[in-house]
């Protein structure tokens, strides 16, 4: 593994009797940055965050995280490492700061260490005026902001963080993601599953799962870059006529309305575009069609399409 590398993982496999939950997946995750798993649920991404940090043992690949092997070396890696879950994991009827000074017991920091660690988070995570609360009183967004101060109670070099949004508001949502930041500036290296596209267009790197499949690996540019000349924004005086009559156009993957356009993915949006207008006027419906930016929606969809593709040819 490379100084650079936080995570490498060469064929990662796991199966649940006949199901092939992860599939070979191969995966390099850069020291201090911000790394996205992107993928619906069922897609692979809590198996493979609980196999790369031990609580899970493949059945085929090769992990090295940090500079250990898993699973073998899983016991020394556990107090380089932090996991925060979708659920709020804490205890409901301790205080806010009992919560961290049981974590960093559990994670052997002494005495005077721990009390000045606590001191710093609780100040830092602003809860210092609520240092006596239970935990089970605070709202969402304070539950995610004590979850992730327990999970870096003891200055881990990695975090993983397997859907940590997934119950709190916008606003939470994205103080949230600003704290991560923080953490890769400092040198913290995150993993972070997520289904929010988002969320996703945040990460320095970026993954795709899909059915156990890594089928996109890149920055949220390059993976966007991939598409380019592949999208097509039609206006049309009948929205949703209009997009049943592009579903059925030749070239054409994907068609979804948004707002009063209709976002289409396609082959080659020249020759497409040139289908789609004939389609829409001999159906007699005025429409403005043109080229646009992919997002990071189409190069999921695209991925994914591209995977139902080559399933269909084998």
């Amino acid at each position: 593994m490379t100084e650079e590398a936080a995570i490498r993982a060469r064929g990662l496999t796991k199966r649940f009797g006949a199901l092939v939950a992860v599939d070979a997946v191969d995966l390099t995750v850069p020291r201090a940055h911000v790394y996205g798993f992107l993928g619906p649920n069922g897609s692979g991404k809590s198996t493979t965050i609980r196999m790369l940090c031990g609580l899970l043992t493949p059945d085929a690949g090769e992990i090295e995280v940090l500079g250990l092997r898993i699973p073998e070396q899983a016991e020394a890696l556990r107090r380089r490492v932090g996991y925060m879950t979708q659920r709020f994991s804490l205890f409901d009827n301790l205080t806010v700061r009992e919560n961290l000074e049981f974590l960093a017991t559990i994670y052997g920091l002494p005495r005077a260490a721990a009390r000045r660690r606590v001191d710093e988070l609780l100040a830092s995570y602003d809860f210092a005026d609520r240092t006596r609360q239970l935990a089970g009183t605070l709202s969402g967004g304070q539950k995610q902001r004590l979850a992730l101060a327990g999970a870096i109670v003891h200055q881990p070099e990695l975090l993983f963080l397997d859907e940590p949004t997934s119950a709190v508001d916008p606003e939470s949502r994205r103080a949230f993601w600003e704290t991560l930041f923080d953490l890769a500036d400092a040198g913290t290296t995150l993993l972070v599953s997520t289904h929010y596209m988002d969320e996703a267009e945040r990460c320095h790197r970026l993954a795709i799962l899909d059915r156990g499949r890594l089928v996109a690996d890149g920055t949220p540019r390059e993976l966007a870059a991939a598409l380019a000349g592949r999208t097509l924004e039609v206006h049309a005086q009948a929205p949703r006529p209009a997009q049943r009559l592009i579903e059925r156009v030749d070239g054409v993957l994907s068609v979804a309305q948004i707002g009063n356009a209709i976002r289409v993915l396609c082959d080659d949006a020249d020759a497409t575009r040139a289908r789609i207008a004939r389609t829409l006027a001999d159906a007699g419906i005025g429409a403005a069609i043109d080229a646009v930016t992919p997002s990071l929606e189409d190069v999921f969809v695209a991925a994914t399409r591209a995977r139902e593709a080559r399933g269909k040819a084998a």
